[in-house]
C-alpha cells in the first residue's frame, strides 16, 4: 500500500511543478530572484554583508522544478541536474576552504549552469499558447542570465589568468571580484560601456562577443515573440 502512495505523491508533485511553470509565477519568482540578486545582493557582497545564499538556494530550488518539468529529453534533465548539483557543492566547498583551484571551477561551472537555466528559461517561455505577459517575464530573465553567464566566464578567465582585466581599484577578494565583473559585463551587455578594461586578447575576444548577443538578443527576442503573437492571433 505504502509503495502505491509514493509515485502517487510524485505525481502530485509533478502536476504542481508543471502548472507553477505553465503559468506566470515561476518566471515571475525567478525574475524577481535575479533583480534583486544582481543589482542589490551582489553590491552588498562586495561591501561584506551576507544574503547571496538565500537567492543561491531560490534560484537553484526554480531551476530545478523547471528542468524536471520542462520537454525535454531525459538526457539533458540529467545532465542540467548534475552540472546544477555540482556547481552548487563546489559553490559551498569553496565558501568554506576557498582555494585558487575550488574558486576556478566554482566560476567554470557556474557559467554552464546559467547558459543551461538561459536554455530552460527560454524552452518554458516558448512553449505552445497565447502570448502573455509570462513571456516577456522570460525574455528578461534570459537577458539578465545572459549577463551572469559572462561575468562567470570573465571571472574564471581572471581567476586562471590574474591580470586579464584591468581595474581602477583591484578586487580585495572573491566578493569583490564577482561584483566588479558583474557590473563590467551588464556595461558590455547593454552597450553602456565601463572602466574596467580587458586586456587579455581571449576575454577582448569574450567582450565582444557579449556585445553582440545583447544587440541581437532583444531584437530576435521581440520579432520572435510578435511572430507567436500573429500566429495565435490568426488561429484564433
Amino acid at each position: 500500500m505504502a509503495s502505491d502512495l509514493h509515485p502517487a505523491r510524485g505525481a502530485v508533485l509533478y502536476k504542481h511543478m508543471s502548472e507553477f511553470w505553465s503559468g506566470d509565477l515561476g518566471l515571475t519568482l525567478v525574475t524577481i530572484s535575479l533583480v534583486i540578486l544582481i543589482f542589490v545582493i551582489t553590491p552588498l557582497r562586495e561591501a561584506g554583508l551576507p544574503g547571496r545564499l538565500l537567492f543561491d538556494i531560490i534560484m537553484i530550488t526554480l531551476m530545478i522544478s523547471g528542468a524536471l518539468t520542462v520537454n525535454q529529453s531525459r538526457i539533458a534533465t540529467v545532465l542540467i541536474l548534475v552540472t546544477v548539483l555540482a556547481g552548487a557543492a563546489v559553490l559551498v566547498a569553496g565558501r568554506i576552504h576557498p582555494t585558487p583551484f575550488l574558486h576556478q571551477l566554482g566560476s567554470l561551472l557556474s557559467t554552464v549552469t546559467l547558459l543551461l537555466y538561459v536554455r530552460i528559461v527560454l524552452l518554458v517561455m516558448f512553449r505552445g499558447g497565447p502570448v502573455t505577459w509570462s513571456r516577456i517575464q522570460g525574455g528578461v530573465c534570459a537577458y539578465l542570465l545572459l549577463g551572469m553567464a559572462w561575468a562567470s566566464a570573465y571571472q574564471f578567465f581572471e581567476q586562471s589568468h590574474p591580470g586579464s582585466f584591468q581595474f581602477v581599484t583591484a578586487p580585495a577578494d572573491i566578493d569583490q571580484l564577482t561584483s566588479k565583473l558583474t557590473y563590467f559585463s551588464f556595461g558590455i551587455l547593454t552597450t553602456l560601456g565601463s572602466d574596467i578594461a580587458p586586456i587579455h586578447p581571449f576575454v577582448r575576444s569574450l567582450t565582444l562577443s557579449e556585445a553582440i548577443v545583447g544587440q541581437l538578443f532583444p531584437a530576435i527576442l521581440i520579432g520572435a515573440l510578435v511572430s507567436m503573437a500573429m500566429q495565435s492571433r490568426s488561429k484564433s
